[in-house]
């Protein structure tokens, strides 16, 4: 096979994150709006690279209080940074177990992360066409962003944890 380009489909995909509330559980949250390509090659995973952006006013914690909290100036400061975006920068591994290595930038700050990728393989439908689908995770420290909201609890502790992972769920088109 050779290099072939593929159109996210975010009808069928989802950008997800889970941070730790209160020492004592864990919210979860998702971008409602973003887009991305890719293009894959399953022989040489090597010549692979993906662009994605997100809105991140598009932010759902199924809490419209907190939402429009993560939106300010203490978290993503969306309306001076409206956008988070990775870009790759290597692929490496085989069959279908990948080290996806980009940059990825919110708030302004750019950061070299590390996705460990699944590649869930390939189907044609009859009616949808070619498809492809991975799973994505990585864990980030918010702080290294300049997120660094927090406020310390008086039986110890802080509100929201530094550490953020991330799960990536993507279902693409080839692209035309």
């Amino acid at each position: 096979m050779a290099l072939e380009k593929w159109n996210i489909d975010v009808a069928h995909s989802s950008v997800g994150f889970t941070v730790r509330h209160l020492m004592v559980s864990k919210v979860h949250g998702q971008f409602t709006k973003w887009n991305g390509t890719f293009a894959f090659d399953e022989a040489n995973p090597a010549s692979s690279h993906v662009e994605v952006q997100l809105e991140v006013a598009s932010v759902d914690t199924r809490d419209v209080q907190r939402d429009g909290h993560l939106k300010t100036g203490d978290f993503f400061e969306a309306e001076k940074f409206p956008h988070m975006t990775f870009k790759s920068t290597s692929v490496t591994g085989a069959k279908s177990n990948f080290k996806v290595v980009g940059d990825l930038t919110l708030r302004g700050v750019t950061k070299s992360v590390v996705l460990d990728v699944e590649y869930s393989g390939r189907v044609k439908h009859p009616q949808m066409g070619e498809r492809v689908g991975f799973s994505g995770h990585t864990s980030i420290n918010r702080k290294d962003f300049g997120v660094s909201f927090n406020q310390v609890l008086e039986a110890g502790g802080v509100a929201v944890s530094e550490k953020v992972d991330i799960n990536i769920e993507v279902e693409a088109t080839q692209a035309t």
